[in-house]
């Protein structure tokens, strides 16, 4: 049995960590440079809000990434792994307010905090990369990429609806709206129409709608952006209302089942609608205005809520549908918006289940059109039908035929006669990116009397944020009240002018920052092409779930657009993306207001960092994520604690040559494949598991004297190899304790051997009644 031949001092994490932090910034270990021959990988993940200190959430969300990143490189990649910080916004203009401190006082110095806490997890961040989107170096660019948009037409300035706080006399977000409510003045918040700045996603629907060009991304996420794109085949058709003699004398809908047209018993119109005023005859008036102000109290997201009763008012008018001649009456209805297609909905009770609720509660119509299987017409509905198979019934020259060949001829006639066309709607609106918030980027426009609107020449640009704003308790921006931004000369009559005061949306901000990690200093463009084709796209996203429909979706529209403006050649940013879980405590999501929320650094004290990496990756796959427990991560530190002891171990005592070297050996390959395989997949609480496994037959080997020294010493290497991805402070000090040359991580990693992982099989003899069977016995 072999023995150690002296114990080695306990494990001094703190002295070692801070022993490799030093030694790798100060080598450049994780330096990437954009000339070095190997094949790249570029690894990114999600880069954060500077909210204040990094709380254990964000270790769950970078300490995995960071051991994929790892892996890489010592798969033999140049891998690129920058950071940054996502660092204007809402919070940090409210801290202005509450606190009487500038926002980005506020946030520079979350910023030096975080930055603390990531180099005290040991990452492999490239921090000369690190960009700050608050900085003017940064958002210099932001409206440089504005200005391209701008020239090429999908950027643009319209109405649109706004929430607006009487009180503040400001816009405010959705977020800022509490059940109908102003957050700060507790005024009512009505709807109002203003001038606002969009980006025209619209125009690469289509494009956003093919996902060809990812190598693998979550279905679930491909699916959530394919839903809010929300492609629809249908037909815009027209309802008359010439009698009224107004200018306009017809309304336009968009239905996607023209086949139930013969079955509209009222149109439904968005309260905000200009013809609802219009179209209100005297006796009803009172009541239609009085509905349409106080649907502007309430946000798109309260009226279209499916749990919300569905509530309309009638305008006194009809229109006429001019398939069967038959006038339907016209109703101002909430659920409708003006800014989804149209702002009109055909009703059809019996075939679209909103529109049964609807016509229920008020006592319209309800006409089967498609008759269901077996459906006799004197059949009452309970419900309505909304399946596709069926026959025209009451839809005059078309009874008889089937639903599908009846959708066709309709539209045929549609089209004939000029009363529609076939045609597509999407979903998705335009992204509205103004707000009305100083903590942004400006957005580079000026406004002249003489001339409109008129962009900000390049050379002029960064437009800086003025410092010494005062903000005060209105809500509204300090940028409207600060006279030396907003008057400016007109860059093209030289007249007076105005500032735009409206700031871009923070998405605006991520959705191409992964373009300036490529070039962080400089100055000619966002990005230098030559960087450009060498690195992207992005070979591995990780990030949340969460961000599905937001901030993936516009950096994919990004990419696209600036493709077509000349800025890079690519059409999708990121190959792969991969999602990761959520860390819990007491079995729900850390939140200040809960007081759950567990901050690392008294952890990364007592058991050190690589304890708290391992551990947060230990507690489940990443995609699913865990519960925090103080008893789990005690027991990581326990494996740690005797991983010190057991690598440093004195070989010299065990044999020269080993007979049973076999189990050793295999179980070691064995490990090597599993890990291996459980990483590339972020498995990397099974992986963990796995090098459990192997310094427990370590353990076994040596103390059974069941090793060579040969064995031994290669068993550790590899053991030390496999785990400097996951702990690299305890990798890198074991490595050199244990004589081999600095660095672990510049190291390969290790390869496996079928042969000697292959389980090693005996054969048994068994009797089942009676007759004796031969059966192989697999021997791990």
């Amino acid at each position: 049995m072999a023995t150690l031949r002296k114990a080695p001092l306990p494990y001094d994490h703190l002295a070692v960590e801070q022993k490799w932090q030093h030694r790798w910034e100060a080598d450049g270990l994780y330096r990437t440079p954009d000339d070095d021959p190997r094949p790249k990988w570029y690894a990114l993940t999600m880069f954060p809000y500077p909210s204040g200190d990094l709380h254990i959430g964000h270790w769950f969300m970078y300490s995995a990434p960071d051991a994929y990143a790892r892996y890489m490189r010592m798969r033999g990649y140049n891998v690129l792994f920058p950071m940054g910080f996502d660092s204007f916004g809402l919070p940090a203009e409210n801290a202005a307010i509450r606190n009487q401190t500038p926002p980005g006082e506020w946030t520079y110095a979350n910023i030096e905090r975080m930055r603390r806490q990531f180099r005290s997890m040991g990452t492999v961040i490239d921090w000369e990369r690190e960009i700050v989107t608050c900085d003017p170096s940064y958002y210099r660019w932001n409206q440089w990429l504005f200005l391209k948009l701008y020239e090429a037409g999908l950027a643009y300035r319209a109405e649109a609806p706004v929430n607006w706080c009487p009180g503040c006399q400001t816009v405010l977000a959705n977020e800022q709206v509490l059940n109908g409510k102003c957050e700060r003045s507790g005024d009512p918040v009505e709807r109002r129409e203003m001038e606002q700045w969009f980006f025209r996603i619209t125009a690469y629907a289509d494009q956003l709608l093919d996902f060809s060009g990812l190598i693998d991304w979550p279905e679930p996420i491909k699916l959530m952006q394919t839903n809010w794109i929300g492609r629809s085949e249908g037909v815009d058709v027209s309802f008359d209302i010439s009698e009224y003699g107004l200018d306009v004398t017809e309304i336009s809908t968009f239905t996607t089942r023209i086949d139930t047209v013969f079955g509209v018993t009222f149109l439904a119109l968005a309260p905000e609608h200009p013809l609802v005023s219009r179209l209100a005859t005297p006796e009803r008036r009172a009541d239609v205005e009085g509905y349409a102000d106080a649907s502007r109290r309430q946000t798109e997201i309260e009226r279209l809520s499916t749990e919300r009763e569905k509530t309309g008012v009638f305008t006194g008018a009809y229109a006429v549908n001019r398939l069967n001649g038959e006038r339907v009456p016209i109703l101002s209805a909430d659920y409708v918006l003006l800014s989804y297609g149209s702002g009109a909905v055909m009703g059809v009770p019996a075939h679209d289940e909103r529109d049964f609720e609807f016509a229920a509660k008020y006592g319209l119509d309800v006409r089967v059109v498609v008759a269901p299987p077996q459906w006799s017409p004197r059949d009452a509905l309970d419900a309505a039908y909304v399946g596709r198979e069926g026959t025209q019934v009451n839809s005059g020259e078309f009874d008889g035929l089937p639903a599908r060949e009846g959708y066709e001829a309709i539209a045929d006639k549609i089209e004939r006669e000029g009363w529609g066309r076939r045609t597509v709607s999407y979903r998705m609106r335009d992204w509205l990116i103004s707000r009305q918030r100083y903590w942004g980027a400006p957005i580079p426009i000026l406004y002249c009397d003489g001339c409109g609107a008129v962009p900000v020449p390049e050379e002029e640009l960064p437009v800086l944020l003025p410092e010494g704003v005062h903000f005060l308790p209105t809500g509204e921006s300090p940028l409207k009240r600060h006279d030396a931004f907003v008057n400016a000369p007109c860059p093209a009559c030289g007249g007076a002018a105005r500032r735009e005061t409206d700031t871009m949306d923070t998405f605006v901000d991520s959705s191409w920052y992964f373009l300036r990690y490529l070039s962080p200093d400089y100055d000619d463009a966002p990005v230098r092409d030559d960087h450009a084709r060498k690195w992207l796209p992005v070979d591995q996203y990780m990030g949340g779930a969460e961000h599905a429909v937001m901030h993936l979706l516009y950096s994919r529209f990004f990419t696209k657009a600036l493709r077509d403006v000349g800025v890079v050649e690519l059409d999708e940013p990121f190959s792969r993306l991969f999602n990761q879980g959520m860390i819990l405590s007491g079995h729900a999501k850390m939140s200040k207001s809960r007081g759950n929320v567990i901050a690392p650094d008294d952890y990364v004290r007592r058991f050190s960092a690589d304890v708290v990496r391992l551990y947060l990756m230990f507690i489940g796959p990443w995609e699913q994520g865990g519960d925090w427990s103080d008893s789990g991560i005690n027991g990581v530190a326990r494996w740690v604690s005797r991983l010190w002891e057991l690598c440093q171990r004195d070989p010299a005592s065990l044999p020269a040559q080993g007979a049973a070297d076999g189990a050793l050996m295999r179980k070691t390959h064995q490990t090597i494949r599993r890990v291996l395989a459980d990483i590339e997949r972020f498995k990397m609480n099974t992986a963990i598991s796995a090098l459990m496994e192997l310094s427990n037959e370590l353990a076994r080997a040596y103390d059974d004297g069941a090793a060579s020294q040969a064995a031994w010493r290669d068993a550790v290497e590899k053991l030390l190899l496999l785990l400097a991805p996951l702990a690299p402070h305890l990798a890198e000090e074991l490595w050199e304790r244990t004589g081999r040359p600095y660095s672990v991580h510049q190291q390969p990693l290790p390869e496996w051997d079928a042969a000697l992982a292959a389980e090693e099989e005996a054969t048994l003899v068994v009797q089942v009644n009676g007759r004796p069977h031969q059966r192989p016995r697999r021997h791990q």
